[in-house]
């Protein structure tokens, strides 16, 4: 009490202020303890983050995209009024034209029984979808023999058109394999959804089949693998990432795609006066060292656009990241396959780390 009474405003003033600044702290601890719950709850019982990115989508899409609005051009009648803008069909599209007239006997005036005449007509277009057709095409090679040699006991020598050229031989896939691939790797269709879609046609394809020519699809591939990687490394500038990836019998070992990209995506696959076309490559290891970048970049000296994984360090590139507004982004290390910005990233241009 006495140390109270001897206490002057300046000190009053100065314990308010150590006051607020520990409840300040302890808020901010608050807050930070209460996100960590949020975040472990949703853990436990939120929404699995293992689904398909499509599951959620399975049953509330369609009306969820039929009340979105649509945009509109104005149609001046007597008064103006919204009137819903539907894109033209593609011209390239095939088309089926249907002619529907009237009968000839119709074709008199009723008042006059004069003969009509056409002054018009009305068109309006309907798409049509013609479902995936499967057929057997069946590869027939006569054989040719000579009788007389055959009479005379003398060696006869068949003749016989060659094998025509198979990607997998003695397989019967053929554009069956692009079918495949394209729906696994564009379209994230998994082969045992497949496997169903082809027993709807009566056909039996198990995943392990279409597994097996996948692999053999890629070897054929490797060529051309190796050739766009001579391409991309001649570039100015590569993205690159790693993220994890899990793989079957792989025990307790985290495996790593790693990701080399140059280019722009964007339909037209170019960037303004440039002539670097997109490319995309995957490098598989079972390990994040640093070694894997330098083994596929070699010796890259061009600008490396990447994250805050130190792993890029060993390599002989430049490294660069993004600017958005003012602030340059730090390059920290974060967790593999997820991106962290502590600023803002300016119009996307690169800055030297």
């Amino acid at each position: 009490m006495r140390d109270n009474i001897c206490m002057t405003t300046d000190d009053y003033q100065h314990r308010i202020a150590e006051l607020e600044a520990l409840l300040e702290e302890r808020d901010a601890r608050i807050a930070y303890l209460e996100e960590q719950f949020r975040i472990a709850q949703n853990k436990q019982i939120g929404k699995s983050t293992e689904g398909h990115p499509g599951q959620g989508e399975l049953f509330n899409e369609v009306e969820e995209l039929a009340a979105e609005n649509v945009s509109a051009e104005q149609e001046t009648i007597s008064y103006t009024r919204s009137k819903p803008k539907r894109n033209p069909l593609p011209e390239d599209l095939p088309r089926e034209v249907i002619i529907h007239d009237i009968p000839d006997e119709d074709k008199v005036c009723d008042c006059c029984a004069g003969t009509l005449h056409c002054i018009g007509k009305d068109k309006s277009e309907k798409l049509q979808f013609i479902p995936a057709q499967v057929k057997v095409i069946e590869h027939v090679r006569p054989k040719y023999a000579c009788r007389s040699c055959e009479k005379e006991g003398i060696s006869n020598t068949l003749k016989q058109a060659q094998v025509p050229h198979c990607v997998i031989p003695k397989g019967y896939a053929t554009s069956l394999l692009s079918q495949i691939i394209t729906s696994k790797y564009q379209y994230g269709l998994p082969l045992y959804r497949q496997e169903a879609m082809f027993k709807q046609h009566g056909i039996e394809i198990s995943r392990k089949t279409m597994a097996d020519w996948i692999i053999r699809c890629a070897e054929l591939f490797k060529p051309l693998y190796d050739w766009l990687h001579q391409h991309l490394i001649q570039q100015p500038v590569i993205q690159a990432d790693e993220t994890t990836l899990k793989v079957v019998d792989s025990g307790k070992s985290t495996s790593y795609m790693w990701l080399y990209a140059t280019g722009v995506d964007s339909p037209q696959a170019t960037i303004t006066g440039s002539a670097i076309h997109n490319i995309v490559l995957y490098d598989y290891h079972n390990s994040r060292a640093g070694q894997c970048a330098v083994d596929f970049l070699g010796g890259y000296h061009g600008y490396l656009q990447v994250d805050g994984y130190q792993g890029y360090e060993q390599t002989q590139a430049t490294l660069v990241g993004f600017r958005v507004d003012e602030d340059i982004t730090a390059l920290t290390p974060h967790r593999p396959g997820r991106a962290q910005l502590t600023h803002p990233v300016l119009h996307n241009s690169l800055f030297a780390a």
